[in-house]
């Protein structure tokens, strides 16, 4: 009995250790998506590229977005914090 509930935990263990190492790569490539996307949101590289007043105002408008973002999540601390 003790012959067999070793043999099904090293299978068990090889089944993890298979799982981790094929999940692993993914979760790498998946979290540096999200990095590069966001600099490209943000470096505003879906928009016309040859229109140069369009890059700078999206540019421009997603940097203001995320300053004002930070500015009222601030202000929302302060009034929570405050009582």
């Amino acid at each position: 009995m003790s012959g067999n509930e070793s043999e099904d935990q090293r299978e068990a263990q090889r089944i993890l250790e298979r799982v981790r190492q094929e999940t692993d790569p993914q979760i790498g490539a998946h979290t540096q998506a999200i990095f590069t996307r966001t600099g490209d949101h943000f470096m505003a590289r879906d928009v016309d590229q040859s229109d140069r007043i369009e890059v700078i105002g999206s540019r421009i408008g997603r940097i203001a977005s995320v300053a004002g973002f930070v500015v009222l999540a601030l202000l929302l601390a302060s009034q929570l914090l405050q009582g």
